[in-house]
């Protein structure tokens, strides 16, 4: 873990292989909740799979429908990949996440700290504000930020395995990647995660 310093720690990741690494060897207990816009097409390079859930809309509440599956589903591990501006446009839902603190949640921030889709605007994370820390502070206790290849590495046991609420902010380059739709359409992606949890279409 990275902890605030005068000097701002280099920022070496590529989303893509953060994202990759989040879901490998994932099996079938593994529900991917994707926030809006590059990590929906990070999650659909990474291979599309039926427990994944992509937000091609409705900014600002992945973290949400993570914790309401989270709670739902208590056997299965639910990991959130959304970005900082994502995240900031709903920020009282770590609150509700602290509070609620479902064991089987990850919530993992791909902090690039700028709005990539809409011209690369800086988000609030790349003038100061630290997401981890407003984790700790709304009874997130697993809460850090990492930077480099190595604290990944550290991380990923912790946000795949550990009891949570876990929250990760990953700094990323700020880089766009080649775009891969998932599937568009909300519904057909809902029912084939219930279809892939029940058994049942």
């Amino acid at each position: 873990m990275t902890t605030t310093t005068s000097a701002k720690p280099r920022i070496a990741l590529e989303r893509r292989n953060v994202v990759n690494a989040l879901v490998a060897n994932r099996g079938n207990d593994l529900l991917a909740i994707a926030g809006i816009g590059s990590p929906c097409w990070d999650l659909a390079a990474s291979g599309d799979h039926p427990m994944n859930f992509y937000l091609n809309g409705a900014m600002g509440s992945a973290a949400a429908i993570g914790l309401g599956l989270a709670l739902a589903q208590p056997k299965k591990r639910m990991l959130v990949i959304t970005g900082d501006g994502e995240l900031l446009m709903s920020l009282g839902i770590l609150a509700t996440i602290g509070v609620a603190a479902p064991k089987n949640l990850s919530v993992v921030v791909l902090d690039n700290e700028v709005y990539l889709e809409t011209g690369a605007q800086p988000t609030h994370t790349g003038r100061g504000v630290d997401l981890a820390a407003v984790a700790r502070a709304c009874a997130i206790r697993n809460a850090e930020t990492v930077y480099s290849q190595a604290e990944l590495d550290a991380a990923l046991p912790k946000i795949r395995e550990a009891d949570g609420p876990v929250f990760t902010v990953v700094k990323i380059l700020p880089n766009k990647a080649k775009l891969v739709i998932p599937p568009l359409e909300a519904t057909y992606t809902k029912h084939r995660m219930r279809e892939a949890l029940t058994g049942k279409p």
